[in-house]
């Protein structure tokens, strides 16, 4: 039974979503919309926001070190420990990433579902933290209804701990319910594991729609999460990629290739595309 708190608390996150007005509706019907970039060159990137290099103990830039395709890669890493990994005003994540946002865009935010296809390739140590603090995490993309600077509604792809990536803030913020998710009871051979050191591709199926949302997340065309996500209105307004990850992780590298964002007219020719070659 939920305590007098925890209810207060999600009644305060859902009324704070629901008075949220950047949480908008497409308007437009014109042909599918595809945002596309192998990080070639950061004039992709120059009417969004950047996280300044260096900020959050944590920097990036585009590199040629370790590429899936063309010259460059995003690459980002943390430079230090920030602070435990605890709620409240300590908690600082690392951040490191530019930012994909449509509410700049002439044409406006996408429609969703949409499609966010891309190639990692990390290199981090997670550890499981004392009791009281948050274990450690590190976040592949996140994604946004919210047009605004508050990114008041996100749906995230993290890694943890256990070595499986999961979708989080499901299906409303700052819950953790899914319908499928692979873990060591459907997995014991350990095939799922996210594999480190190599290219992976990841595709985020995110449908806001605010009666029937969900997501669902493939690594290397296979499905391991999937959940129903409240709290939108159709509309994908933003993401960010690149490095976020717990504060208290020391040291660790992430590199972005060849993203996608593409709308889709259903989950058919969502998998239609994650089988098809990118």
């Amino acid at each position: 039974m939920l305590n007098s708190a925890r209810i207060i608390f999600l009644l305060l996150v859902s009324f704070l979503l629901a008075a949220c007005t950047n949480i908008m509706q497409p308007t437009y019907t014109d042909p599918f919309r595809s945002f596309e970039t192998s990080f070639e060159t950061e004039t992709d990137f120059q009417n969004f926001y950047k996280v300044t290099p260096g900020d959050y103990d944590s920097t990036h830039e585009l590199s040629a070190e370790n590429v899936y395709s063309g010259t460059y890669a995003h690459k980002a890493w943390i430079l230090k420990a920030r602070a435990d990994n605890n709620d409240g005003l300590v908690y600082l994540p690392h951040r490191a990433y530019p930012t994909v946002q449509f509410q700049k865009t002439s044409n406006g935010i996408f429609r969703t579902p949409s499609l966010v296809t891309i190639w990692v390739n990390l290199n981090i140590s997670l550890t499981d933290r004392p009791a009281g603090s948050i274990d450690d995490w590190f976040s592949f993309i996140t994604v946004s209804p919210d047009a605004s600077d508050n990114w008041v509604r996100t749906v995230v792809i993290n890694l943890t701990p256990d070595g499986y990536i999961k979708l989080v803030h499901v299906p409303t913020q700052n819950e953790q319910q899914r319908i499928y998710q692979a873990d060591p009871s459907n997995d014991p051979s350990g095939t799922l594991l996210f594999p480190q050191n190599e290219w992976v591709r990841l595709d985020l199926l995110i449908d806001f729609d605010p009666f029937g949302g969900y997501a669902k997340v493939w690594q290397n065309g296979i499905l391991i999460s999937y959940a129903k996500v409240n709290g939108g209105n159709s509309g994908l307004a933003q993401a960010h990629f690149g490095l976020y990850a717990a504060a208290s992780i020391p040291s660790g590298v992430i590199y972005n290739d060849d993203l996608r964002i593409r709308e889709v007219a259903d989950e058919d020719e969502a998998i239609t595309l994650i089988n098809s070659t990118w």
